[in-house]
């Protein structure tokens, strides 16, 4: 069946987690969990990566340390497009500088209000 009986630890095959999928994606939410016995936080993770990576992400193992010994996170790395991350590095630059504005403009405002006003 490709599920593992007894204990916590389970490992299930890509093969099961696809078909689990896909079962969940014609039944629904409720059915899955009570034909499966598995928790729907944990097909719809598997659903995430198989839209995201195919069956290949599937038969990727996901436990342990979250930090290699090196530093570097471990799992799938984000994906963004060259035209994406162009965009996100633009965008932040426009709002650093926009934040920037404000902030001499705030200063200015109280700058001003503190001056004692002159009649004329």
């Amino acid at each position: 069946m490709g599920r593992p009986k007894g204990g916590n630890n389970h490992r299930y095959t890509p093969e099961f987690k696809l078909k689990v999928v896909m079962y969940n994606r014609e039944q629904g939410k409720a059915q899955t969990e009570r034909v499966y016995n598995i928790s729907s936080s944990v097909f719809y993770r598997w659903e995430r990566i198989y839209l995201e990576e195919g069956i290949e992400g599937l038969s990727i193992e996901r436990r342990g340390r979250s930090i290699k010994p090196g530093g570097k996170p471990k799992g799938r790395p984000v994906k963004l497009s060259a035209k994406v991350e162009a965009d996100l590095i633009s965008e932040n630059q426009r709002l650093r500088m926009e934040n920037d504005y404000l902030k001499k403009l705030a200063a200015l405002i109280q700058e001003e209000e503190k001056k004692p006003k002159r009649s004329k």
